[in-house]
């Protein structure tokens, strides 16, 4: 039977780590992003979290249920630096541009801890603050329920993929993320006219952009698309315009 996570007003440990410090759910989160990011999602663990921190690997199940919520508050914590990194204009469209890119860059920010947590919903609450805020941000622009819905569905999803992605990429060992890169310029460059047109045709633009992401160009198809639907909405609902 799981070990009941300890509620967090009784958490705080009575005496510092061996290290000297003070045991907090921030603490924790903040040593595990950077075991990730020098480790991999392989090399997290609560023996080695518990060394690092200077305690023993048990105390991990005071603030956490396992290593599962820890994967929760550490994406919960992506979350939170994205949204502390942006700012509302109150204008919808570049509102939630910003937005998605904020959320975007925070993931990449931590590549290793986007692949274990761009699928994960936390249930926490700045999670949740990020949804409510895509949502403020849709309803008073004069999407109805339904169609904010979709878009919310449709915006929040694309930037989670593309973050896990783009943090695949940047996750790999160097050599590994070169050779892919160089692909465009050692493969498809010297691919001949008279089997693969196409692509001998726009190798040189392939080589430019296939390296860089996507999400920027995807994000803004699916903006323009936002922004018909809400055109759309707003003609069938003025009588002026039937």
């Amino acid at each position: 039977m799981p070990k009941k996570v300890v509620p967090e007003t009784a958490r705080r440990r009575r005496r510092p780590t061996r290290q000297g410090t003070v045991l907090s759910e921030k603490l924790i989160v903040d040593t595990a992003l950077r075991m990730l990011r020098e480790h991999g999602s392989s090399g997290l663990t609560a023996r080695r979290l518990g060394a690092a921190l200077g305690a023993d690997p048990s105390t991990l199940y005071r603030y956490f249920a396992g290593l599962d919520g820890l994967a929760r508050a550490i994406g919960e914590e992506l979350m939170s630096q994205a949204l502390d990194s942006w700012r509302a204009t109150g204008e919808w469209r570049a509102d939630l541009r910003a937005l998605g890119l904020a959320i975007h860059s925070s993931y990449l920010a931590h590549p290793q801890a986007a692949v274990l947590t761009a699928s994960r919903v936390t249930g926490r609450p700045r999670e949740i603050e990020v949804d409510e805020t895509i949502l403020g941000i849709l309803r008073p622009a004069g999407f109805d329920d339904v169609d904010a819905v979709a878009v919310y569905h449709a915006f929040i999803d694309l930037a989670l993929a593309f973050a896990a992605l783009d943090a695949g990429a940047l996750a790999l060992k160097d050599e590994a993320r070169e050779a892919d890169e160089e692909m465009w310029t050692s493969t498809y460059a010297r691919l001949p006219a008279d089997t693969h047109p196409h692509i001998a045709a726009t190798a040189h633009l392939l080589a430019d952009r296939m390296n860089l992401s996507a999400y920027p160009v995807v994000l803004n198809i699916l903006l323009d698309g936002a922004e018909q639907r809400l055109a759309v909405a707003r003609k069938r609902d003025d009588p002026c315009t039937a």
